[in-house]
């Protein structure tokens, strides 16, 4: 187990189908400097990404650990998929290796909605995650530990659709806010039903969009909230096993 030490800073890296977001944060998980954000490339394949990163990050402040959460589903720094940045490009690279090799410093992956949610949860019952951006992500804990990830984005919610093309960017964009919040409300209704949370929590940029009330066990959430999961990252061998 590599446990932090009390001054230790984290870059915290969120690598998103359109936006990769970055900061520093110390051992708790406050920002240490503005956050800062670039296009992810129009061809995102693992040395663009990385080439961006090095890009964004130029002229931050000193860090010690790194911390990044990617947008599929990921063990040990590894990426099995990546849905909205290309699967076939992405498929057995060791993300982790690769940064680490490149940042000189020690470097966890996660997926993007278990670091978002790592940031936010409070660690009583069972809390469930969403993130709605360019893709549907979501993730699990029960008593603040973080469950093994779901890809639920790429469960049928239909006879023709996934999670991710219900309720994702481009449903967003080809049916209009009126219907997408309709799509998202019956979603949400169906997550109750299934996972019998006791509560929801909603990030993600198009959380912004939501028109209806969501009711008490369900609270809206910032990006800003989520990338202070980075430094929860380092504080549990689990949080990266999983």
């Amino acid at each position: 187990m590599q446990t932090l030490g009390f001054d230790e800073k984290i870059l915290s890296i969120d690598i998103g189908g359109s936006r990769i977001k970055a900061t520093i944060l110390d051992t708790e998980g406050n920002m240490q400097m503005d956050f800062q954000k670039i296009a992810t490339p129009a061809s995102p394949d693992p040395g663009n990404v990385i080439q961006a990163i090095l890009e964004l990050t130029r002229d931050f402040q000193e860090y010690h650990r790194v911390s990044v959460g990617f947008p599929g589903y990921t063990r040990v720094g590894i990426i099995h998929t990546a849905p909205n940045l290309g699967t076939a490009k992405w498929r057995g690279v060791d993300l982790g290796r690769l940064m680490s090799d490149v940042l000189n410093k020690p470097v966890r992956v996660l997926n993007d909605a278990d670091m978002h949610g790592l940031g936010i949860v409070k660690g009583i019952g069972l809390e469930m995650v969403i993130t709605l951006g360019t893709g549907f992500g979501t993730a699990l804990f029960m008593d603040g530990n973080l469950l093994p990830h779901l890809e639920l984005a790429h469960h049928p919610i239909s006879k023709r659709r996934t999670y991710d093309d219900y309720i994702g960017e481009r449903a967003l964009i080809e049916f209009g806010l009126e219907k997408w919040n309709k799509r998202l409300k019956k979603a949400l209704g169906i997550l109750q039903t299934v996972f019998n949370y006791d509560h929801l929590f909603i990030g993600g940029g198009n959380s912004k969009k939501i028109t209806f009330e969501t009711g008490e066990a369900i609270t809206l959430v910032s990006n800003l909230d989520g990338i202070k999961g980075g430094a929860k990252v380092w504080q549990r061998e689990m949080f990266y096993t999983v």
